[in-house]
């Protein structure tokens, strides 16, 4: 079932916050039987700031200035992958459900996916009323 229309991925521990592309769920799970347990971090910085960096588990160190957004359980992994925000970024985006997809071409050469000819990048939309009342009392 896709509420929304936006052909995301929803999963039963979903925070509400962010989602898959089925494309870049299929595009997980190849990456994790390359490189083992995968994580997230949506910086906000220049260069590939705006997409989001796929890295193995732990190769990014998160801190007291970065927000974790939520864990996404794709059908095939055994462990979820932990998405993470800058906080400051978070300010911005706070509003907003994001959901993570691929598309062609290259992007940085420090996410995983970059040797394969194609990026993970984020589809974003507000939040609908009902959607925000929901987030906030969780």
């Amino acid at each position: 079932m896709d509420p929304v229309g936006d052909g995301a991925v929803r999963t039963v521990f979903d925070t509400g916050r962010v989602a898959l592309t089925p494309a870049a769920a299929e595009l997980l799970v190849r990456m994790t039987d390359i490189h083992g347990p995968l994580m997230f971090h949506q910086s906000g910085g220049c260069c590939d700031g705006s997409a989001p960096m796929c890295y193995p588990d732990g190769d990014f160190k998160t801190g007291d200035s970065d927000v974790h957004l939520g864990d996404l359980h794709v059908d095939g992994l055994e462990k979820p992958i932990g998405f993470w925000m800058s906080s400051s970024q978070y300010e911005y985006w706070k509003h907003t459900h994001l959901t993570v997809d691929v598309v062609k071409g290259r992007g940085s050469g420090f996410s995983v996916e970059a040797p394969e000819g194609v990026r993970f990048l984020i589809r974003s939309r507000l939040f609908t009323d009902e959607e925000w009342v929901a987030l906030q009392e969780q």
